[in-house]
């Protein structure tokens, strides 16, 4: 069992970290997404997010990282959240 959670781990981080690389390859598919939580600048925030995914995703694919990466990412989630309510 350790080492099927440890597969989906990799490959959930993994997925991340490419979503997080899309977001360089295609940011108009993001900025409708990312415009609730940053209405200014919103190009430059894709791109800032693209990055913090593909960091928070290869940190998840690791074992030696992963607790700390599902740490950033809860953080990460909790900031983008923040930032939706507070422009609405």
């Amino acid at each position: 069992m350790p080492n099927e959670n440890s597969r989906a781990a990799t490959v959930a981080g993994l997925a991340l970290a490419g979503a997080g690389v899309s977001h360089f390859v295609a940011p108009a598919l993001y900025e409708g997404l990312t415009k609730p939580a940053f209405p200014t600048n919103t190009r430059q925030h894709v791109y800032v997010d693209g990055a913090i995914e593909t960091a928070v995703g290869l940190g998840i694919a690791s074992p030696k990282t992963r607790r700390l990466a599902l740490v950033g990412l809860v953080v990460y989630l909790l900031y983008l959240a923040g930032n939706v309510a507070r422009n609405r």
